[in-house]
């Protein structure tokens, strides 16, 4: 089997992409910036650019980590919607029977009635740029007719995770604090459902391989609502930090507006077999333990 990952240099991407290349009867190729890619496949290209890059590769299955969480409504548009878009027309063009994974967000389903998961059928109200592009992205997926799947993630957390997440962010300030400084937050009443990168690299996998249609969306979670404030203590007790952890920072737009989030896992479980099986705070002490000194956390 033939899989090729883009996105690989990024945070989902460099987990799924070790995933993949440990599965037997495998051949990974993978597209990114960086001179180990296999072929470049940039998604803001035209959609015949896209194509002839896919003919080359010639997969069976292509799995879409590539992705922005941060930038300006136009560049949003052009790699989480527009790119998927791309993709879709340019797989049916040439390639109509292979399978496409891609990777949604958890932001596209927006505020969720606190203490009710969320399931796939759920109506999505993404309040943000970044959830309005990426839902656009899993709409062109699901409308493509494409053997196709959405796997639909959390909050991702783990060995690695950029400073473009609380996590990431909170361990990257603690390194900088040092043992006893104190470091500045907003608001961490909200409560989220984190899962661990390595979870979600699997169940990448498992929908790369999975026999049969697959679901048009998935979603990958831990099916447990965890409270910031309980994310940012475990991480403050693994650093060893006995200093101040100061709330009254600027706080996020999206967790006053999206005080509880909490994923609906039982459809992943029935396609794909698949559960999470990291626990948090094996998770933050992983994500600790990976971190550059100086609190430079990508």
């Amino acid at each position: 089997m033939r899989i090729l990952l883009l996105g690989s240099s990024g945070f989902l991407g460099a987990h799924a992409a070790a995933r993949l290349r440990g599965l037997p009867d495998v051949r990974l190729l993978v597209s990114g910036p960086t001179p180990a890619a296999d072929l470049p496949v940039d998604l803001t290209a035209c959609p015949q650019a896209i194509a002839d890059a896919l003919l080359r590769a010639a997969p069976d299955v292509v799995v879409n980590c590539a992705g922005l969480v941060a930038g300006s409504a136009v560049q949003l548009t052009d790699v989480n919607a527009r790119g998927p878009a791309a993709l879709c027309e340019a797989l049916g063009e040439v390639l109509p029977a292979t399978r496409l994974v891609h990777l949604g967000s958890a932001a596209e389903y927006g505020p969720a009635d606190r203490g009710t998961p969320v399931a796939e059928s759920a109506a999505t109200r993404p309040l943000s740029p970044y959830g309005a592009t990426k839902l656009a992205g899993t709409v062109a997926v699901t409308s493509s007719g494409l053997d196709a799947v959405v796997l639909r993630v959390f909050n991702p957390v783990g060995p690695g995770a950029p400073a473009a997440g609380l996590p990431g962010r909170l361990a990257a300030q603690l390194r900088r604090a040092g043992a006893h400084g104190t470091v500045r937050v907003g608001d961490l009443s909200a409560h989220r459902d984190f899962v661990d990168v390595r979870d979600v690299a699997d169940a990448v996998a498992r929908a790369a391989t999975a026999q049969g249609p697959l679901p048009p969306v998935l979603n990958i979670g831990s099916g447990q609502a965890t409270a910031v404030r309980d994310l940012a203590t475990t991480l403050v007790r693994v650093a060893s930090f006995t200093g101040q952890l100061d709330e009254g920072g600027d706080g996020s737009v999206r967790s006053s507006a999206v005080a509880w989030q909490c994923a609906d896992i039982a459809a992943a479980g029935t396609a794909l077999g698949w559960q999470p099986r990291h626990a948090l705070a094996d998770s933050l002490a992983d994500l600790w333990n990976s971190a550059p000194p100086g609190g430079s956390v990508r």
